[in-house]
C-alpha cells in the first residue's frame, strides 16, 4: 500500500504461523542434515590417512561444529519481514529438527542410551538460536563463531569423556539462548 502524501511504501509485517514453524522444524531435518552429511563426508576425505583417534578428533571436535552450525543456520538466511523474535524462534526450531534427527540416529543406529543424547537434542536448538540472534542483529559471523566455540567445547569434553564440563557448557548454551531470547523484540527486521 502507498501513502500518497509521502510516497512511502508500507509493508504489512509478516506474522509467524504454525505452518512456517513446522516448515523450519522440518528444514532442520530435510535441509540441514543432508548438508551436514555431505560436508562431513567431504571433510573426512581430506584426512583419512591419519590414525583413527586423530581422524575422530578432527571430525568430532574441530570440523563437526563448523559444519553443523553452518548447516543449521543455512535455512535462516531466507528471511523477510520477520521480527527478531520470530527469527530467533525459527532458529530454535531448525536446531530442534536437526537435534531430533541426530538423537534418532545416535539412539537407534549407534545404540547410544536415549538419556545420554537428550541434552544434545536441545543443545542444537539453543546453539542455532544463537546464530539466529546474530542474523537478526546483523552480526551473523560473531554469533556463528560463538555457537561453534560452544559446540567445539562441548564436543571436546565429550570426546575425552569429561561429562560434567560438557554438561556445564550445554546448560550454559541453554541459558545464553534464554537470555538472548529475552533481548529479542517484535521489531521487524530491515529487508536486505
Amino acid at each position: 500500500m502507498t501513502d500518497k502524501k509521502t510516497d512511502m511504501i508500507f509493508i504489512k509485517p509478516h506474522k509467524l504461523g504454525w505452518r512456517e514453524r513446522i516448515f523450519f522444524l522440518l528444514s532442520g531435518i530435510i535441509v540441514s542434515i543432508p548438508i551436514t552429511l555431505f560436508l562431513e563426508a567431504l571433510d573426512q576425505s581430506f584426512y583419512s590417512f591419519l590414525p583413527m583417534v586423530m581422524t575422530q578428533f578432527l571430525s568430532i571436535v574441530i570440523f563437526a561444529p563448523f559444519i553443523e552450525e553452518f548447516s543449521k543456520a543455512y535455512p535462516l538466511f531466507y528471511r523477510y519481514s520477520l521480527s527478531e523474535r520470530s527469527l530467533f524462534i525459527l532458529g530454535f526450531l531448525v536446531g530442534l529438527g536437526f537435534g531430533i534427527t541426530e538423537f534418532l540416529i545416535y539412539v537407534f543406529i549407534y545404540g547410544v542410551p536415549f538419556y545420554v543424547r537428550i541434552p544434545g537434542l536441545f543443545f542444537h536448538a539453543a546453539s542455532t538460536s544463537l546464530v539466529a540472534y546474530g542474523i537478526a542483529k546483523n552480526k551473523p559471523l560473531v554469533f556463528y563463531l560463538l555457537a561453534v566455540g560452544l559446540h567445539m567445547s562441548a564436543n571436546l569434553f565429550s570426546f575425552i569423556n569429561q561429562v560434567i564440563p560438557a554438561m556445564v557448557i550445554t546448560f550454559f548454551t541453554f541459558y545464553l539462548s534464554y537470555l538472548l531470547f529475552q533481548k529479542t523484540t517484535n521489531k521487524y527486521l530491515e529487508p536486505g
